[in-house]
């Protein structure tokens, strides 16, 4: 099995900008999870899955069809999922044109038992639209009406941007499913 996490989509945009004499990139919120839950049951004809993770929490998940292999499932398995997820921040210099891309790639597993890795990335050009250095916090806009507000951990970092620059904001997950017979 593949991929089995539905609407994960999780920002925590923090803001660090460069010196104004040249752009720099700033990389946030790297993180790393791993959830792993036994197969309780599967459901063929919805290709339905229910997990049951080690604190006991019962999670019913639906294998899309992007899902290759699922009839190889099993009761009692050991699913494991690898949940990663960064944002890079990159002040864009006066002149540069905007972008709004995303891009998306499925992987499966080369291995006997079923898996994969699923990726996305995002990448947008934002505009500062407010700093609030008592807060302190920061808001941006985007394209097709995005809009964020954040709070900012380094408030000093707050003062080398202003309202009006221009943010090249990259979005970057990924997700690793893996499978483990039941022993």
């Amino acid at each position: 099995m593949k991929q089995f996490v539905v609407g994960v989509m999780a920002t925590a945009v923090l803001v660090s900008m460069a010196s104004t004499a040249m752009a720099q990139t700033k990389t946030f919120n790297v993180q790393m999870r791993v959830e792993t839950g036994t197969v309780e049951s599967i459901e063929a004809a919805s290709r339905t899955i229910t997990l049951k993770k080690p604190d006991g929490t019962v999670v019913t998940v639906v294998a899309g069809p992007d899902v290759k292999r699922f009839e190889e499932v099993k009761v009692g398995d050991k699913v494991t999922a690898r949940y990663y997820e960064n944002v890079v921040l990159r002040l864009k210099q006066p002149g540069e044109p905007d972008v709004d891309t995303a891009a998306k790639s499925t992987t499966p597993s080369q291995q006997v038992l079923p898996g994969g890795t699923k990726a996305k990335q995002r990448t947008i050009t934002a505009t500062i639209t407010a700093i609030d250095m008592n807060a302190p916090s920061i808001s941006f806009t985007g394209p097709n009406g995005w809009k964020y507000s954040s709070p900012v951990e380094q408030k000093e970092r707050l003062a080398k941007v202003k309202v009006g620059d221009k943010v090249d904001i990259v979005w970057t997950e990924a997700l690793l499913v893996s499978l483990e017979r039941a022993k």
